[in-house]
């Protein structure tokens, strides 16, 4: 019952991911943070198992920090999502594989334009202007066709967000009270809010 989003902007990313924590049919809260900053320009949002999300988020975050220590280069955005996506396929073929779907977004600083990743639990990924994962998609997915363009801009984009957020709001039979959005532009990772 969990809802991710995000799309490419002019440049940056935007990411959206809803703040509810649900177990069964109860709510246990409505403040949970389902992204992890791997780096100043690039952040990982997850969904899936509750213990496996979390665990793999910090096993990929502490693995691409280590990378960055250790060689001095920060991992860009396409590098992370192909380190991230070996992780996942590799314990695929392991007896206890993690049950977790990912967006992988982030500002590329060489080229100057911002990039995301769609990942799935079986580990396939691809490269996106604008992606989804959980029962939300079919929600979002149909304005993303009618309302994103390329390059558009970050007042279009934030109404863009709200647009989604109401048709989830308005249509989802589970209650999504929060979501906490994400840009990712040449000054890194800012949470953002709407009515800015």
């Amino acid at each position: 019952m969990e809802c991710l989003f995000g799309f490419v902007g002019k440049d940056f990313v935007l990411t959206v991911a809803d703040a509810t924590s649900i177990q069964s049919i109860l709510v246990m809260k409505n403040t949970e943070d389902k992204s992890r900053d791997l780096n100043k320009h690039v952040l990982m949002l997850y969904s899936g198992e509750p213990g496996d999300t979390v665990q793999f988020a910090e096993y990929i975050q502490r693995n691409v920090r280590f990378y960055e220590i250790k060689n001095g280069i920060e991992l860009s955005p396409q590098a992370a999502s192909k380190f991230t996506r070996r992780q996942l396929a590799e314990s695929m073929r392991s007896r206890k594989p993690y049950a977790v779907n990912l967006l992988i977004a982030g500002y590329d600083v060489k080229t100057e334009s911002g990039r995301l990743y769609w990942i799935d639990y079986l580990g396939s990924l691809v490269e996106l202007p604008f992606a989804a994962h959980g029962y939300g998609m079919f929600f979002v997915m149909s304005l993303f066709d009618r309302y994103y363009y390329p390059q558009i801009p970050l007042d279009e984009a934030k109404v863009l967000v709200k647009k989604c957020i109401d048709e989830l709001k308005t249509r989802f039979l589970v209650n999504m009270a929060n979501f906490k959005v994400k840009i990712s532009n040449k000054d890194g990772i800012q949470e953002i809010k709407l009515d800015e």
